[in-house]
């Protein structure tokens, strides 16, 4: 049967359960980045596809899911080395998100988030260094997580920019997040309750009108059931912490991919061939001094939640945009995303994101970030107080 929805790069690659467990009769799929014995990852360019081979072996965190009792289902889109927000691939086309027909689906992970959304699977891995997890989740009204930074193993996944790389996943409900998480994370501490709610007020401001308006229901709800404090965390805007990360994003990026851009010259699409190009550019002065940024940054945020505290802010400024966007305009969204989502890239912590949608029926995602390591008992938060707690303010939507 042909994939309507244009999510998968290889729809037929099944693998069957290599234990039994808690995932038990459950089926996932994969981004085209994590290696598949046998299986040969595209990783969103042609180029990449022909200059490299098949995988020896299973990625470490496939062999969890599969000996948990899952069984995976296909391998999904993703954009060209996972180097976008949009979802938009030059040479694959763009997966269709189903619940925003003719709007993007968001990238890079854009195939397991439309396949998660469009109940082709149970749930999906994604990878997510500036928001490939999140954004998608958002754009197409899933739940997802970013967990903390090196928390769930990258072994068997094609990197990006290592100090920001972390293994994600999709899920319709919150529920089966947490599942899957704590098969992911099993020694992860599940116990101890979250205290305070801290609201972060650059963040807010960062995002649009449509948005404001959905999520400040939520706002006042969460408000009204626990202790909450709105905060500024960056006196000179989150622009600068853009800055921060995509330096650092970037140098590490030209560092894993540069030899092999430069010996292929593959063909890379519009917006993405811009940016390698701009990687090359950057000094090892430049990482270093925004690295010293990171770490008052990760300092200063985890300082703040503690053990007991969550920063809550919109998952992305907007609905997903139109597919299309072109030059100064898709850059200036995309600059206005990381915003957002460079947040939880520069302190490592774990983010997950809820699904909303608008007055006209479209997505957007409202995010609870914890302190370092808090994945399982974010996860059971949302299962057990966001998602119960919002639940009749989400019924009332179109």
């Amino acid at each position: 049967m042909e994939d309507e929805w244009k999510a998968y790069i290889k729809e037929n690659l099944i693998i069957e359960p290599t234990g039994s467990g808690p995932l038990q009769g459950l089926h996932f799929a994969a981004k085209d980045v994590f290696a598949m014995a046998g299986h040969t990852n595209a990783a969103g360019n042609p180029d990449w596809f022909r200059t490299h081979h098949p995988a020896a072996r299973h990625a470490e965190v496939v062999r969890r899911l599969l000996g948990s009792g899952a069984q995976l289902n296909g391998m999904t889109h993703t954009d060209e080395l996972m180097f976008s927000l949009n979802g938009e691939n030059a040479h694959y086309g763009t997966p269709v998100n189903p619940k925003a027909p003719g709007r993007i689906p968001g990238g890079s992970s854009s195939g397991s988030a439309v396949a998660v959304a469009a109940g082709l699977a149970d749930f999906a891995l994604g990878t997510d260094t500036g928001g490939s997890v999140r954004i998608p989740s958002s754009y197409c009204g899933i739940y997802g997580i970013r967990p903390t930074h090196g928390l769930v193993p990258m072994d068997g996944v094609i990197p990006l920019a290592d100090s920001f790389d972390t293994v994600g996943w999709m899920a319709r409900d919150a529920a089966m997040l947490l599942q899957v998480g704590k098969s992911l994370v099993p020694d992860c501490p599940e116990s101890g309750e979250f205290q305070r709610l801290l609201f972060a007020q650059e963040a807010w401001e960062a995002a649009e009108q449509s948005c404001l308006q959905v999520l400040s229901g939520s706002v006042k709800l969460l408000e009204s059931v626990m202790p909450s404090t709105w905060v500024s965390m960056a006196p000179n805007g989150l622009a600068e912490w853009v800055d921060t990360f995509r330096t650092i994003q970037g140098y590490e990026i030209w560092s894993n991919h540069g030899e092999w851009i430069t010996r292929h010259q593959p063909q890379f699409g519009p917006g993405i061939k811009e940016r390698f190009e701009w990687t090359s550019t950057l000094r090892s002065e430049d990482y270093e001094r925004q690295s010293i940024v990171r770490k008052q940054i990760q300092t200063s945020l985890t300082g703040l939640l503690m053990d007991d505290g969550l920063l809550v802010i919109p998952t992305a400024p907007c609905p997903a945009p139109e597919i299309g966007l072109e030059g100064e305009l898709m850059e200036r969204t995309r600059s206005k995303v990381m915003q957002l989502s460079c947040i939880a890239g520069l302190s490592g912590l774990p983010q997950v994101t809820v699904p909303f949608t608008d007055m006209d029926g479209r997505p957007v995602g409202l995010s609870f970030i914890a302190g370092p390591r808090s994945d399982l008992r974010l996860l059971r938060f949302v299962r057990d107080v966001v998602a119960v707690l919002l639940a009749p303010l989400e019924a009332v939507r179109p």
